[in-house]
């Protein structure tokens, strides 16, 4: 390239032009697209200046602004890429904004380096006016990373996981998913409220024929809900299921009660098909996911007015059932094209022979349309003849050939990013059907695949933009605003079927996952068959009931980076292999019993000086006064017994978690007041206290916190006060007190806390005034609460008019999330 060239400012130019293009369409890449816009149409002025100066430069200065024309050139391809790349695509789009990112380094470096040095020094007063400029260098380096500390407290228009779970809203609104449904609704619809002589009828099919979907779409049909009166009960019952809390919950749905205690046993008799029930209230109970006619047997009941529903992949002879139909040919290129194109048809640029070869394919079954089709969006015609030569190489799918849809799916995996399909891989860790908190998730990646939390982020919405997972968030997370805290992940079993194929393809001491696909009262017997010798598992997860001391075998796992301890039982005796698992970071321990579970043989904490992430559900919390976890950074405490275990005096938290970062107790009833000790866990960043119904106090000394970024009282209705030290806080960036509804003012210092950007106080009408402090919140941008307490925030907002924004929040009743 000519230096003459580059000063007639061709290249220049046309960077200019492709950067404001991407400063539009691009939000990752907006931020560098900004700053470099900015240093160009700085740099064009000096250039001219340099041209038409009349000086020759010197040899050296002369190959230095080559270099940065090269540099710009390079900006030029990059900047080509960017725009021409989908927004679907966001795995590409985060390296493409990493490189954009990177070329903004390498321009400043060139400003603040050789061109300040050599050339700014001869061009008169230039290099006064750019050294603002340069000041601000240092701050565009965490542009990125401030992006997605928003999108953890949801400012600056929330995330890429939120955007996500509202394109799965969307998706559903459109009934996308849906196609091709309208003559098997109509057949069920007419068995469920056409034929009162049956009180139990079924849906069958084969995995990924959209069984599940069609079951939905009845619950939503305004035919059934209006016979009915909305009194219908969705459960899954999955392979592997709790019978007597599904008993529980169908008994306590149909009589009326349906926050029966966890210890209520349904007498055996009231199951008896004879038994009847003087309730008139017509009721649908949906049984989802059902294995076998037993399970049926022991759920069902006959009672007047309540009628069941059995979704399975069996067609049980007891049960009259609608077999669900493969998709039309026509439908099925409808569902693909949506997925494949986001249109319903094929677009005029695409290859139609090719696409409906890829969709033949298909073998018409909707879970494989739209997991091969996402799989090819955006791609190269290339490409899809690559895809389609794999699939067509296999056998057809018909309609009892679930491995081939299996081996088919496998083919999209197979093209994904190695990161990404080894994060898929991961999924068939975690039980059916069951959700997985996406913390859970987060904290697990990050630790095997060594990648931050924002690859993490952007992993779980591509998965879910392929179809591969689905996101769902709390019904009452409060919309665009809902934290990651309130969104989980749900897998389609057949993928998780995929998953664990796909990982036990190795032989079973080589495999890099180890899981037990669904519960068993004990070890596996092949992996007994082979405890002689070390496993080589990355990921070991366990599924069980009781376990105790005699149960365990001697295995022996010295790779392990993560243990999930799934089981549903009382007391659980915790493995003593667990001792010799060094390396081990994650551990993730889950009781699915209806009752608190008692853990045994806690002293093998004391050995897992690695671990730094630890998630506690449904166990009554263990004694930890002789116990410090050094390098743990994360705890999670869910729907447990604390037992004052956290705050008998003997214990002292900031010595036992000497490093933690972040700390969440969440439905901890029995929970009264937080120790004081906790004031001082100087490294502590973010703290959540959400849904403990008792929680009555805070350390007066909690202002001590002084590194916390983040601090939730979500859901604490005993709480009435704050601590005035709360305003020490200097980098607090998120304050949620919503649903805190006795909870009557902010501490009068509230201004100091400088770095406050939002505050989440919705359904606290207690609170009647805010101090006049709160003028001086210099960070803050968004409050959301109820509108008749937003009258509170007007002249905060009159004295921010430009960049602070008052979000009244919706109401909403629904309580369906108690039935989960």
């Amino acid at each position: 390239m000519a230096l003459n060239d580059f000063f007639a400012g061709e290249i220049a130019t046309e960077l200019l032009k492709m950067l404001i293009n991407i400063s539009r369409k691009s939000l990752l890449c907006r931020g560098s697209a900004d700053q470099l816009i900015s240093y160009i149409q700085d740099l064009l002025p000096t250039i001219e200046e340099i041209k038409y100066s009349g000086v020759e430069l010197p040899a050296q200065r002369q190959s230095q602004l080559d270099r940065l024309s090269e540099i710009l050139r390079s900006g030029v391809e990059l900047s080509h890429k960017v725009l021409a790349s989908s927004r679907w695509n966001v795995y590409r789009n985060l390296h493409l904004a990493k490189k954009m990112d990177k070329l903004e380094k390498n321009v400043s470096k060139f400003l603040v380096g050789p061109m300040q040095a050599h050339i700014m020094a001869d061009i008169h007063h230039t290099r006064f006016q750019m050294e603002e400029r340069f000041d601000r260098v240092d701050n565009s380096v965490r542009r990125l990373e401030k992006y997605f500390g928003n999108m953890k407290i949801g400012v600056g228009g929330g995330g890429w996981v939120e955007e996500a779970v509202r394109s799965v809203d969307e998706d559903v609104v459109d009934s996308s998913s849906a196609v091709g449904l309208g003559f098997g609704k109509n057949k069920v619809r007419e068995m469920v409220i056409g034929r009162e002589d049956l009180w139990v009828v079924g849906i069958s099919g084969i995995g990924g024929s959209g069984k599940t979907t069609l079951a939905r779409e009845l619950c939503k049909d305004n035919q059934v809900r209006c016979y009915f009166k909305d009194r219908i009960l969705f459960l899954t019952v999955s392979q592997s299921p709790n019978v007597e809390k599904l008993r529980t919950k169908i008994w306590g749905y149909i009589m009326g009660n349906e926050r029966l205690d966890a210890n209520y046993v349904v007498p055996q008799w009231q199951w008896m098909p004879q038994f009847e029930c003087r309730s008139e209230a017509r009721t649908l109970i949906v049984l989802d996911d059902v294995w076998t006619l037993s399970v049926v047997d022991q759920l069902v009941c006959r009672i007047p007015g309540c009628k069941f529903l059995v979704v399975s992949r069996s067609k049980f002879q007891t049960v009259l059932s609608y077999e669900v139909e493969l998709l039309s040919e026509e439908d099925a290129l409808s569902l693909f094209c949506h997925h494949a194109f986001g249109q319903r048809s094929i677009p005029l640029a695409a290859n139609e022979n090719l696409v409906k070869q890829v969709v033949t394919e298909c073998g018409r079954l909707p879970l494989a349309l739209k997991v091969i089709g996402a799989s090819l969006r955006d791609q190269t015609e290339m490409f899809w003849m690559s895809v389609k030569n794999r699939l067509s190489q296999g056998q057809s799918i018909g309609e009892s050939h679930e491995i081939n849809l299996i081996e088919r799916m496998a083919i999209s995996i197979n093209y994904l990013p190695e990161k990404i399909k080894e994060c898929f891989l991961d999924l068939c860790c975690f039980p059916e059907d069951k959700k997985i908190p996406l913390d859970v998730l987060i904290n697990m990646w990050v630790e095997i695949h060594d990648i931050p939390e924002t690859e993490a982020y952007v992993i779980v919405v591509e998965l879910s933009n392929k179809n591969l997972l689905t996101l769902m968030k709390e019904a009452r997370a409060g919309g665009l605003y809902s934290s990651c805290f309130e969104i989980s992940v749900t897998q389609h079993d057949v993928l998780r079927d995929l998953a664990i194929n796909l990982s036990n393809r190795e032989s079973i001491h080589e495999r890099q996952r180890l899981v037990m696909p669904k519960r068993e009262n004990g070890m596996p017997k092949e992996w007994l068959r082979y405890k002689h010798k070390p496993f080589e598992a990355q990921i070991v997860s366990i599924h069980t009931g009781e376990m105790k001391e005699v149960d365990w075998c001697n295995l022996e796992f010295p790779k392990a980076e993560v243990l999930i301890l799934n089981f549903t039982s009382t007391e659980y005796f915790l493995p003593p292999f667990i001792n010799r698992m060094p390396n081990l970071r994650a551990l993730i321990i889950i009781n699915y019993s209806a009752t608190y579970a008692c853990l045994l043989n806690v002293s093998v904490f004391k050995n897992l000086s690695n671990l730094r992430s630890l998630w506690l559900e449904k166990v009554s919390t263990p004694e930890l006064s002789s116990i410090v976890l050094e390098n743990l950074g994360k705890l999670f405490i869910v729907l447990c017994k604390v037992n004052n275990s956290l705050v008998e005096k003997e214990v002292d938290l900031a010595q036992v978690f000497p490093n933690l970062l972040e700390l969440t107790l969440d439905h901890c009833d029995d929970l009264i007041q937080l120790p004081s000790s906790i004031c001082g866990m100087k490294s502590l960043q973010n703290l959540s206290l959400t849904n403990c119904h008792n929680l009555t106090q805070l350390p007066v000394e909690l202002g001590k916190l002084r590194s916390l970024e983040i601090l939730r009282l979500y859901a604490c209705p005993d709480l009435k006060t704050l601590p005035n030290s709360i305003s020490h806080m200097i980098r607090l960036k998120y304050m949620d007190i919503s649903q805190c509804v006795n909870l009557t003012c902010f501490p009068e210092e509230i201004g100091s806390l400088v770095s406050l950007e939002k505050i989440d106080m919705r359904e606290c009408s207690m609170i009647r005034n805010v101090p006049k402090s709160a003028l001086s919140l210099q960070s803050l941008r968004l409050v959301i609460c109820d509108e008749e307490v937003s009258g509170i925030w007007k002249e905060v907002e009159k004295a921010k008019p430009n960049n602070f924004h008052i979000q009244v929040s919706e109401q909403y009743f629904d309580l369906d999330w108690l039935k989960e």
